[in-house]
């Protein structure tokens, strides 16, 4: 008879998975620890914007995870996962070694979605890893040295035009980070900036229908415009075919065709094959197959199993698909993990959604807070950082990241020699909220002059 293991097997690393350990380190949890990404590196989605477009470092937006779980006692596995069996409580993976559990965290999150339409896969870029985020930036930057040496004028619009697919969230950002930073990267190779062309593919109606963004799109649909090149937005345009020079789309019944030489999928995102291949009746998932979980962050069937961010709902209780959702539930799985070690009574899991952050360009960005009112430009942007950089894992990572951006963004951008004394008060405000990111709100509105609003 085989002897009871204690151990406890997360797989996935991103927000919820590694919150999850982490949190578990700070909870003195006995057991042992296995976190398993197939990646070296933690990526924090939210600021990837930042590193593609150079704004923040490779320590900063997606640091190693040796380097986070250092100290921490977690045991980090660098391997993909082929197999999950929830009745064996066996975890396979590609290299051939496996792990039993006593209990397990599915912190999978979600893929992109192509939604079966013809060659996006294949030829339009998706945006959602470092390894992302190089290609982009790579590919981008031979379009443009190509565009500069050509003559011929209808190749030079290809190789200038670039195209995202899908009006949410993530492809609002991209948008809006491209409208910005191409024009400059263009006009420094010698280029005329004003010949780039970002055009914005949206299926419904409204760009962000539907989101939790959506209290922000008329702010959204002006920044848009304000970029430094105006962003095209396209309505009611359904993707039907990319390839690699062009992407075909159906408007009012008829099909349309855009000559690009660049599309960046942004629309959407499907469950998890591993997700999709769990034993779970149809009945306990919901209608994105994603399995229901309990009010604890257990799975239905197999309470030793918990599960949360993108690749799990919680019945009865819609949660957008954010990293304040995701961080937050690391933190109750851990808690819940520690209570059943310890035989104590699990707790209810509580999110506390506190509004809204978008990026819409470089130093320009939206924030809906806490529902009771919004920001938009520069002072967006500094709350938008300063909450996220609050954020990121441990305390060490925490500090150093923080102290880059305020160099960064506050001594080098904000202080103006000729008026030291007051822009240092100012400075001191902005670094106080930066660093402790709940405060970011109350001592911009302080600096804005808008006392009379409250938390």
């Amino acid at each position: 008879m085989n002897s009871p293991v204690y151990q406890t097997v997360i797989i996935g690393g991103g927000f919820t998975g590694l919150f999850t350990a982490l949190h578990l380190t700070h909870e003195h949890y006995l057991r042992s620890v296995i976190l398993i990404d197939k990646n070296e590196r933690f990526c924090f989605k939210p600021l990837l914007y930042e590193y593609f477009d150079g704004e923040m470092d490779t320590f900063q937006v997606v640091p190693r995870f040796s380097e986070l779980l250092k100290g921490s006692g977690i045991i980090f596995v660098q391997d993909t996962v082929e197999s999950i069996d929830l009745h064996q409580k066996a975890v396979k993976l590609a290299s051939g070694n496996s792990y039993n559990y006593s209990n397990l965290v599915l912190a999978l999150g979600s893929v992109t979605g192509y939604h079966q339409v013809n060659g996006a896969r294949e030829y339009a870029f998706p945006f959602w890893t470092q390894a992302d985020a190089i290609a982009l930036d790579r590919h981008l930057r031979d379009c443009l040295q190509k565009a500069v040496q050509t003559e011929d004028i209808e190749q030079r619009r290809k190789l200038l035009t670039v195209v995202v697919v899908g009006g949410g969230p993530s492809g609002v950002e991209m948008a809006a980070t491209l409208a910005d930073f191409l024009p400059h990267w263009y006009g420094a190779l010698g280029g005329n900036s004003t010949e780039i062309r970002v055009i914005l593919l949206n299926h419904g109606k409204e760009i962000l229908d539907g989101d939790i963004n959506d209290p922000l799109r008329s702010i959204v649909e002006k920044e848009l415009q304000k970029r430094t090149v105006p962003i095209e937005i396209l309505t009611e345009a359904e993707a039907t075919a990319v390839n690699s020079n062009t992407i075909e789309y159906k408007s009012n019944d008829e099909v349309k065709t855009l000559a690009t030489y660049t599309t960046i999928w942004a629309a959407g995102t499907s469950t998890h094959p591993l997700i999709q291949d769990l034993p779970i009746p149809k009945e306990h998932r919901d209608r994105h197959g994603r399995p229901l979980v309990t009010p604890n962050m257990q799975l239905l069937d197999f309470p030793e199993v918990f599960a949360g961010g993108d690749c799990a709902a919680v019945q009865d209780n819609s949660l957008p698909p954010t990293a304040q959702v995701a961080y937050q539930q690391g933190a109750n799985i851990a808690q819940n993990l520690k209570a059943l070690a310890l035989g104590e009574e699990l707790k209810l899991a509580k999110v506390n959604i506190r509004g809204t952050l978008l990026k819409l360009g470089i130093n320009d960005a939206a924030a809906n807070l806490f529902n009771i009112f919004e920001v938009a430009g520069e002072p967006a942007h500094l709350i938008r950082q300063g909450t996220y950089l609050t954020l990121l894992p441990t305390p060490i990572h925490d500090f150093k990241a923080t102290t880059e951006w305020v160099d960064e963004e506050i001594f080098h951008q904000h202080l103006d020699p000729q008026d030291v004394g007051k822009k240092v008060v100012q400075a001191v405000e902005i670094v106080g909220a930066g660093v402790v990111g709940v405060l970011v709100a109350r001592k911009l509105l302080k600096m804005l002059g808008d006392e009379e609003k409250k938390d």
